[in-house]
């Protein structure tokens, strides 16, 4: 059961009321809303819960107060707001490159997909592991969530590409090919030293070639500008950009521009629209935020050497300043502005949701996933038809996933 709950007598009195006009009432809209989100297969294609995973004093199973350190995401909440599919995202921050530090971060990635097949064969009445865009179709009419897993940040591969294999093997469908500094695939788009490569690394143009060749999405949030005209020109296969907004809208690098826009439509990818609020809209400045959060990014500069316990009092102390100095929040107009925006400007084939949640993810009137009904009926009210609602939810990043698959396979045989 949906989050919206329909509203039969309300409607049927909205008909008697106003007739054929073509106007909805609130309750209708809400109605209409309701209906179309149930009908439709809805993914999330980029959310941080893994991280939650490890806490001793939080469990998926039970619904979390998300102002209160529970979290974006759990089953319960899922539920509620009607998501049938998720990407969980393997993420590993970076850190140095040299071969101590990579073998350090390939063990810490292994450990996160083992805490997911973990969470997986534990809850198989709740979720199973998705591997392909049948999967989850299969998944969803059981009643069960889908759960596919993402890698954020290609930090882990070292120079080694055999380990795309393992990673795929692992579930893995997509990896972020870097993530807010340079690695050894290619330039971030927030390194602060500036670019390294120039774009894609010679590794980069082989890490490419093999994800095409498996099958695997490329996923360029997060990377440089050069380094996504790079994977444009190298790739054969669609590109995902699984979390990132409109730069038009909000004048961050994370974000694509319009060029970038229509370059990646015609490649045939899809841009899945985060809900960060600092890539939604410029923010107001908060300097005391600001200079609270670099003074704990000091602090806890060793964060990934750090032992559960350590990483659990980074986390709280990060909580706490975060409660102190409250950033205010876009909204879900927001980010229906950005669909808006990449609608107008490549067409309504081209676009999703990839929500970050767990990850700085989250509005002010969809704040966690138990909300998630409230885009789609924003979506209503601007005259969206059930249709372009489905292809926004998950058509477009299905489709898109399909034919990366499809290359591969031709190219096998």
């Amino acid at each position: 059961m949906r989050r919206i709950i329909f509203i039969s007598t309300v409607i049927s009195i909205g008909v008697l009321l106003f007739g054929c006009s073509g106007e909805l009432t609130e309750e209708q809209l809400i109605e209409k809303a309701a209906r179309i989100h149930d009908r439709a297969l809805t993914i999330d294609t980029h959310v941080d819960t893994p991280l939650m995973l490890g806490r001793d004093d939080w469990s998926i199973d039970e619904a979390h107060d998300p102002r209160q350190g529970g979290g974006r995401v759990d089953f319960p909440r899922m539920e509620q707001g009607g998501l049938d599919a998720i990407f969980f995202a393997v993420y590993i921050r970076q850190g140095p490159r040299d071969p101590e530090a990579n073998t350090r971060a390939r063990e810490r990635a292994i450990r996160l997909f083992e805490t997911i097949h973990c969470l997986l064969e534990s809850h198989s009445d709740k979720a199973e592991l998705a591997l392909s865009p049948e999967d989850a179709y299969r998944i969803e009419r059981t009643g069960k969530r889908a759960l596919f897993i993402g890698m954020e940040n290609g930090y882990p591969l070292g120079q080694d590409l055999s380990l795309i294999g393992e990673y795929y093997d692992r579930g893995a469908r997509y990896i972020t090919l870097c993530h807010s500094r340079n690695n050894d695939i290619c330039d971030s788009s927030t390194d602060r030293d500036g670019p390294e490569h120039g774009g894609l690394s010679a590794f980069g143009k082989k890490v490419i070639e093999e994800m095409n060749r498996m099958g695997m999405l490329i996923d360029v949030s997060h990377i440089s500008d050069a380094s996504f005209y790079d994977v444009i020109e190298y790739s054969k296969s669609p590109v995902l950009a699984s979390h990132s907004c409109a730069r038009a809208l909000c004048d961050n690098p994370r974000n694509l521009d319009d060029d970038m826009l229509r370059a990646l439509a015609e490649n045939g990818g899809v841009i899945q629209v985060c809900f960060m609020s600092s890539y939604l809209k410029m923010p107001d400045p908060n300097p005391e935020r600001d200079a609270a959060f670099e003074a704990l990014r000091e602090k806890f500069r060793d964060y990934d050497r750090g032992s559960e316990e350590y990483r659990d009092r980074v986390r709280a102390e990060w909580r706490a300043v975060d409660r102190k100095y409250p950033r205010k929040l876009a909204t879900v107009s927001d980010v229906v502005d950005h669909i808006d925006h990449i609608v107008e400007t490549v067409g309504i084939d081209h676009v999703g949701i990839g929500t970050d949640f767990d990850g700085g993810g989250g509005v002010e009137d969809c704040y966690d996933v138990s909300e998630m009904g409230n885009i789609t009926l924003e979506l209503v009210r601007r005259g969206y038809s059930e249709n372009e609602i489905r292809k926004i939810w998950g058509g477009n990043f299905m489709r898109m996933f399909r034919e990366a698959r499809r290359m591969a396979d031709a190219a096998d045989s």
